[in-house]
């Protein structure tokens, strides 16, 4: 067998493993539940503290504070957490306060060492919290009319302890929309679709853009403190009360949610790409096992179909040996293109606006499989205007 034969076949059987585990990971998605609707009527049996961490959120946290207002029971009270904002935030939100009770400001205490700035803003409003739920929102994220009473029916209905909502995506730019798609679909390939049922404690799934908990179970397991140094806080908080043996799950949130996470393509690029790697909440060897899944399955099928086309002439792959591979080869391409095609279209009702950029973001795939890879390699020492050095999050 000559070289370039063996090497083809070699690349035929690494591919095929890895689409393998791709299989498993995504096959649960085959019975997901659908996107939890909103509900209208209001519930008074139980109640719900809201969260909102902010720091510099003058530009975002309008549309956030207007939906959470549009709120009926079970909502109680809103906890605005403030790190000592200085661009109006705080302005804004003493405004909402006069016109609804429920919200108030909160100041936190100097960041102490170790804790990432976020994250200890959702542990001071825990300790002022009083409702039977607590509900993490970002600044960034607008609540739809019913999201409230609509969430915790979902909770009480699986009987989750935690769970965390996917949004829908709206006002992005063209460009967004072109690669924003295939850096999601990163996490997908990662860890499975939202609404698959009981996912491996390791592989839980979360977002903190809208992450519930029940209160009595959030501080049984140290409140937010075991995510204190993450900055993929969500995700590290879900696996570790999912490990401790809590019920926790990841649903579709499109229909009660939607977020307008970054204002450019640039932010997000720097921003999400700097931790939607998990590293906080993944072993090294898995977040590098999962690197190298996305690039056999997600970002090299076309480049590896299209070599095979301009290569179908050569004099090396008239040789039957050559045909063969050549033949294993784009199988494995042309069976995870498709899978790629098909997570596109279970993806659509997650974007408010598609178009052209949607439907054609499987050609960004390589760019989403370079940030994976730069965010695995690297340790973030910056979020959101903040510079962490006292601490290495955990790996």
């Amino acid at each position: 067998m000559s070289t370039p034969v063996a090497l083809t076949w070699c690349l035929v059987a690494v591919q095929g493993v890895l689409l393998a585990a791709l299989f498993a990971r995504l096959a649960p998605g085959r019975t997901r539940r659908p996107a939890v609707p909103p509900r209208a009527e209001p519930r008074s049996d139980t109640s719900v503290t809201v969260i909102v961490a902010t720091l510099n959120e003058a530009r975002r946290i309008g549309p956030c504070l207007e939906g959470l207002m549009k709120q009926t029971a079970p909502l109680t009270e809103i906890l605005v957490v403030d790190s000592r904002s200085t661009d109006g935030t705080r302005e804004l939100v003493e405004a909402a306060a006069k016109r609804d009770p429920r919200i108030r400001l909160i100041t936190d205490d100097p960041l102490p060492a170790g804790w990432v700035g976020k994250v200890w803003a959702l542990e001071t409003g825990l300790r002022h919290s009083t409702g039977e739920w607590v509900l993490g929102i970002d600044a960034d994220t607008e609540p739809q009319p019913g999201m409230l009473p609509a969430i915790v029916d979902a909770a009480e209905a699986l009987r989750y302890d935690v769970v965390s909502f996917g949004p829908r995506f709206a006002g992005q730019t063209e460009s967004e929309r072109f690669v924003q798609p295939a850096m999601l679909l990163t996490l997908v390939y990662r860890c499975g679709a939202a609404g698959a049922e009981d996912p491996p404690p390791d592989r839980v799934m979360a977002n903190g853009q809208c992450f519930l908990a029940r209160r009595a179970v959030l501080e049984a397991n140290g409140g937010y403190a075991p995510a204190r140094a993450s900055f993929c806080d969500d995700v590290t908080l879900a696996r570790h009360i999912a490990s401790n043996g809590g019920r926790v799950g990841f649903l579709d949130g499109s229909r009660v949610i939607q977020v307008r996470a970054y204002a450019s393509l640039g932010e997000m690029w720097r921003e999400w790409g700097r931790s939607f790697d998990l590293k906080d909440a993944t072993p090294m060897w898995r977040r590098w096992f999962d690197v190298a899944l996305v690039w056999s399955t997600q970002a090299l099928p076309i480049p590896v179909l299209a070599t095979l086309a301009l290569a179908g002439g050569a004099p090396l792959l008239l040789t039957p040996a050559m045909w063969g591979a050549g033949e294993a080869l784009a199988a494995v391409n042309l069976a995870a293109l498709l899978v790629r095609l098909l997570m596109l279209v279970a993806l659509r009702g997650s974007y408010a606006q598609r178009g052209w950029p949607f439907w054609l973001s499987f050609l960004a795939d390589i760019p989403a499989a370079v940030r994976l890879t730069l965010s695995t390699a690297r340790q973030p020492k910056a979020w959101r205007g903040r510079a962490y050095t006292e601490f290495e999050p955990a790996t």
